[in-house]
């Protein structure tokens, strides 16, 4: 493989290698600095800001308590980017979230932009709100923009919606549905500290110990660093890997195999195969390569790959998880 990175980066652009490299130093200093408040937790740190310099959208799922909203936080400050907070409750309207139009004092109506106007989008416990208010993110994901009283009002980039959710209370919250979730290149569980880390966590925050935050990069930089890992050659058999992992994920394909037919409803569609092309490319740069392999590919295939598989009620009452399934294919 190192030899193929070497006639990758031979026939590259030189100034396109110095940006791949430019990256690789960026992202240490950024995780460097995410490191002065956020203790441990490397992976999904990791997994966050890869959605960021692949241009995707990640959902973040793990119990209260676990640093999700202080970790968005962080990175936004990390990133120099404007940032919004929406806490999402079973009375939020869309108009909450995108704007509305108002009565000025002139008698004309004007627009009030509504906070999905930043750069980074903390969707905190997104569940918790009814699907008509969730859907008012999908355009805003999708498309880059919100239209409003047929009006399009297109969105500043970078752009990233970071939602959290809490996998333990079910009574008044509100499932994502399929084409939410989907919108979501990333779905991240988010774990307990181990021992040390949580000793290291409670010593912190009970202290009178400020940490300050710099800024490790701006606005311009992320949309360079975007640019340049979609630039990112791929190998054909690393490329047919992914979508061949993908067209595992179908039940109706008939190379599936029986573990999917047995347990699968519905697997993953066109969207995986370009989230792990571009996940994997993102993972090369961010681990020091110039182009990716297919350990590349497994390393983010859990992570997209979870929430576009619905399992059977065989699957749920024998106790096998999408976890299970993934590992399986992969295997």
């Amino acid at each position: 493989m190192q030899s193929e990175e070497v006639k990758i980066k031979a026939n590259s652009d030189s100034s396109d290698v110095e940006l791949v490299d430019e990256l690789s130093k960026s992202y240490n200093k950024l995780r460097s600095e995410i490191a002065k408040v956020i203790v441990g937790q490397d992976e999904v740190v990791k997994a966050v800001l890869t959605c960021i310099f692949s241009q995707g959208h990640c959902l973040l799922i793990g119990v209260p308590g676990l640093a999700k909203t202080l970790l968005v936080q962080t990175i936004a400050d990390a990133l120099g980017l404007n940032y919004s907070r929406i806490q999402f409750t079973p009375d939020l309207m869309p108009s909450d979230i995108t704007g509305s139009e108002i009565l000025d004092e002139n008698r004309n109506f004007r627009f009030v932009k509504g906070p999905v106007f930043a750069n980074i989008i903390l969707a905190d416990e997104i569940n918790r709100t009814p699907p008509k208010t969730q859907a008012a993110l999908l355009e805003a994901m999708q498309e880059f923009g919100v239209t409003v009283a047929g009006q399009r009002f297109e969105l500043e980039k970078p752009f990233f919606v970071l939602a959290t959710q809490n996998p333990i209370e079910l009574e008044g919250t509100y499932p994502l549905p399929e084409a939410q979730l989907d919108r979501f290149m990333f779905n991240v569980w988010v774990d307990y500290p181990g021992y040390d880390e949580e000793i290291k966590v409670v010593k912190n925050t009970t202290s009178d110990l400020q940490v300050t935050v710099n800024k490790a990069l701006s606005a311009e930089d992320i949309l360079k660093y975007q640019q340049i890992i979609r630039k990112i050659p791929i190998t054909d058999n690393v490329l047919e890997y992914a979508v061949n992992l993908v067209h595992s994920t179908r039940p109706d394909n008939e190379t599936a195999p029986q573990i999917v037919k047995d347990y699968i409803n519905w697997g993953a569609g066109p969207r995986a195969s370009q989230y792990l092309s571009i996940g994997a490319k993102c993972n090369a740069v961010l681990s020091g390569k110039y182009s990716p392999d297919i350990e590349d590919v497994k390393t983010v295939a859990m992570s997209i790959l979870r929430h576009r598989i619905v399992r059977n009620y065989q699957a749920e009452a024998e106790g096998v998880s999408v976890e299970d399934i993934v590992d399986e294919l992969m295997k």
